[in-house]
């Protein structure tokens, strides 16, 4: 079924304005990058720069598969969602353009990074190991929600 189908159960797309106000009240989402055989995801936190851009931080050890497919693949998709019910959830699906920021740009974007979430253990490990920025550049972008009961469904438990 299409989007507009299930419009009759509650379901709404998104605008722009909505995309981006979902995207900067959240800071981690899923990463699929391709690969010969299946996707490769990535649960990543992520700052945000009001418009064009997502901002990941990686952790890098004496080799990461990660930073390869990354560099390879050069594009990739994003997923960010929040799910409060099953009858309350949004998700927005970005596509994009990846690309590694030389450490000279760092201190430029310091800022569009600060609301990105990061656990403790790669907080602590971020100071011992080799990091690596990379910046999304979105061209694509779609958000859907349901924000309540469905139609159907209200009708029949309502007196």
């Amino acid at each position: 079924m299409t989007i507009d189908q299930l419009a009759e159960y509650g379901l709404e797309q998104m605008d722009d304005d909505e995309i981006q106000a979902f995207l900067a009240t959240h800071s981690t989402g899923v990463l699929g990058l391709p690969t010969a055989d299946v996707p490769y995801l990535l649960p990543l936190s992520y700052g945000f720069d009001d418009g064009a851009c997502l901002y990941f931080t990686y952790l890098l050890g004496e080799s990461s598969q990660k930073a390869e497919l990354t560099e390879r693949a050069g594009r990739g998709r994003f997923l960010v969602y929040d799910i409060d019910t099953a009858f309350e959830w949004q998700s927005v699906m970005l596509a994009g353009d990846i690309s590694s920021v030389p450490e000279d740009d760092w201190s430029e974007i310091t800022a569009m990074t600060q609301n990105a979430w990061r656990p403790n253990t790669l907080q602590t490990a971020t100071t011992s190991g080799g990091v690596a920025l990379y910046e999304f550049e979105i061209t694509e972008l779609a958000g859907i929600r349901q924000t309540g009961l469905a139609p159907d469904f209200r009708e029949n438990i309502e007196p």
